[in-house]
């Protein structure tokens, strides 16, 4: 079965990045205004404390600076972070959860069981399991930018669907060809690999309708990640599955109306 009902509209850390979207990314309120405006799904950040706890931040520190993972989970918690547990409770059960595992340096020499995705396996195998009952369908994906939480995820949890995410502009040839040997369900690619609207041509770039026919063709699904409405409609038109996007309502009116 597909993860994604075609196109699928994900919102981007809720109802969108920074603090434009009218509310703090990563937040309760976020999630559900980004619901309420017909995303599908909600792409969540994780990463760990100090004292093991996962939360729900992009940004590797705090706005004052102070690296995340120096401290603990009653310090984030008073500067408006989530556990990763309220942030399942926050998402309705018949959504979609994207989780966007943050690793860090520490995570290399820590004991094993210190780890991030030590800490992410437990909590993430019960959420899908539960969503699933609840949805009748696969209703959590993990991605990362770091293929280690990818590797271990299918080891300890191999019923989750995975998402490789290249870097920002990663090509595309590397994209595809690295989720299929990585052996995941999903690609996640920056819509600027894809060429954006506007963007000269780049000799050598595959088209997006070529790309996702190599991908679907390797078993895979299509992310991209971040268009805006004119670009997430034109690369759903071409078979892209779901695009993770900041401006949820205007690629939702997009996509009715292509």
């Amino acid at each position: 079965m597909s993860v994604f009902n075609a196109p699928a509209v994900v919102g981007h850390r809720g109802f969108g990045r920074g603090a434009d979207s009218g509310y703090r990314e990563n937040s309760a309120e976020s999630y559900l205004a980004a619901v309420g405006a017909g995303a599908h799904w909600i792409e969540i950040d994780v990463r760990r404390t100090a004292d093991d706890v996962l939360v729900v931040h992009h940004d590797a520190a705090l706005p004052d600076g102070r690296p995340i993972v120096d401290l603990p989970a009653d310090v984030c918690r008073e500067h408006g972070l989530l556990t990763l547990k309220e942030a399942f409770a926050a998402v309705p059960d018949a959504v979609g959860v994207d989780v966007d595992v943050k690793t860090v340096m520490e995570d290399a020499v820590d004991p094993p069981e210190r780890r991030t995705t030590a800490l992410l396996l437990p909590a993430v195998r019960r959420e899908a399991e539960r969503r699933r009952a609840a949805a009748g369908r696969e209703r959590v994906i993990v991605c990362s930018f770091d293929p280690a939480v990818l590797m271990d995820v299918r080891s300890g949890a191999p019923e989750i669907p995975l998402a490789w995410m290249p870097f920002v502009r990663n090509p595309l040839d590397q994209a595809v060809a690295g989720a299929a040997g990585l052996g995941c369900e999903l690609v996640a690619i920056d819509a600027r690999s894809f060429g954006l609207t506007g963007d000269p041509e780049r000799p050598g770039r595959r088209g997006v309708a070529y790309t996702a026919d190599i991908a679907h063709r390797a078993g895979l699904e299509v992310l991209a990640w971040c268009p805006d409405p004119v670009d997430a409609a034109r690369f759903t038109a071409a078979g892209v599955d779901a695009v993770v996007v900041d401006d949820v309502p205007g690629v939702v009116a997009a996509l009715k109306s292509h």
